[in-house]
């Protein structure tokens, strides 16, 4: 294979068909309408990425429910039929252009910096998250404590992310994500300082990824048939970065082997560095835990701005698709580039691209 080539082979996974292996990883945008539905500025964003050569992109979180799911003040949603309506012109879109689109289905949970439904957030146990709300996302101070979440919340959220996804289904979404990463509900429920419970959903890490697989498990029996499901996972969180899981290597074969048990057809690990060692002591990356554990196709997000380096992360076998974040904002035609062998920029210009960019800062930024 030539030194990029790994990355343009075609892919079947789960239900869709994929061009190429290269996404666009989900970045948080705050810039959808007030009560949840897509923008302009949001189909314009997306539709940039898809001509740029993405064979796949997972959009921003979308709360899941009108409730205590919205992290965001201008998230958009997949909440509602309206919310439904509004994403199917952005998708068709995107389609037009060539890629695949999921809905990252995502409950924010005491993580929340802004929900225009309730004012309280909630978690698994009445414990704030560590750090302070981002001021990027229209955020300011420490997170406020939650509500410790009773069984009815639970079971309103696991209803809500099937709802979601049978929105998003509506919507023509060819997947969809479950946001179980970086500090939102799924995985506030995984994290052993934040999760407390003395019933099924606390204690060991078996009981604390049981939330997490039975959503996956639910939202499998009502759409796997015609949508690709995956779940997104991380140690690191927006508010605690360096986090690792207590156990190691053995909460990777618990969380990872439950995970495949599912039915999913994905998992998608982010790390700061998709190829650095998951856990000290061991040279084992977290994606290639999550491959060897689950036994399903891995998408890999961290770092990953270099495509031969991505190529060669493909080429080893563990990892079928590379997640691109900064780097994708930074280049909207990375795939084109890295095909041409063309300059990949390394930086994201100050100002532009940013959550808020207009569609006139995507316009001015040169393509290969």
């Amino acid at each position: 294979m030539t030194d990029v080539a790994a990355l343009f082979a075609p892919l079947i996974l789960g239900r869709t068909e994929l061009a190429n292996r290269v996404a666009l990883a989900p970045m948080t945008r705050v810039s959808g309408h007030a009560d949840g539905r897509p923008t302009d500025r949001i189909g314009g964003y997306y539709r940039r990425f898809a001509a740029g050569g993405f064979g796949l992109l997972i959009t921003e979180g979308l709360y899941t429910d009108e409730e205590a799911s919205q992290g965001y003040i201008d998230q958009p949603g997949i909440a509602t039929s309206q919310h439904a309506e509004a994403w199917k012109p952005l998708v068709a879109a995107v389609h037009e252009e060539g890629a695949k689109i999921f809905a990252q289905l995502m409950h924010a949970g005491a993580q929340s910096q802004g929900n225009s439904y309730v004012d309280e957030t909630r978690g698994p146990s009445a414990i704030a998250p560590r750090g302070e709300q981002l001021p990027f996302y229209r955020g300011s101070g420490p997170y406020p404590v939650p509500a410790a979440m009773s069984a009815g919340d639970i079971t309103a959220v696991r209803e809500g992310f099937v709802r979601a996804a049978q929105f998003a289904r509506t919507a023509g979404f060819d997947g969809v994500e479950i946001h179980g990463a970086n500090g939102y509900l799924l995985d506030q429920f995984l994290t052993d300082y934040l999760n407390e419970r003395t019933d099924q959903y606390g204690g060991d890490v078996d009981n604390r990824i049981r939330l997490t697989s039975e959503i996956a498990e639910d939202v499998v029996a009502a759409v796997g048939d015609d949508l690709t499901v995956g779940v997104r996972i991380s140690q690191g969180k927006v508010s605690d970065a360096h986090h690792k899981w207590g156990g190691g290597v053995d909460d990777a074969r618990v969380i990872f082997g439950r995970l495949g048990q599912t039915g999913i057809h994905f998992i998608h690990t982010t790390e700061y560095r998709a190829e650095a060692p998951a856990f000290e002591g061991s040279p084992v990356t977290l994606a290639e835990f999550a491959a060897t554990y689950s036994g399903l196709p891995i998408i890999a997000n961290g770092g990953l701005d270099s495509p031969s380096e991505a190529a060669a992360l493909v080429q080893r076998g563990f990892v079928d698709v590379v997640a691109l974040g900064k780097s994708a904002l930074a280049n909207r035609d990375w795939p084109v580039r890295a095909l041409k062998g063309a300059h990949i920029e390394a930086d994201v210009p100050d100002g532009v691209l940013g959550p808020l960019a207009t569609l006139e800062d995507w316009e001015t930024r040169p393509s290969a």
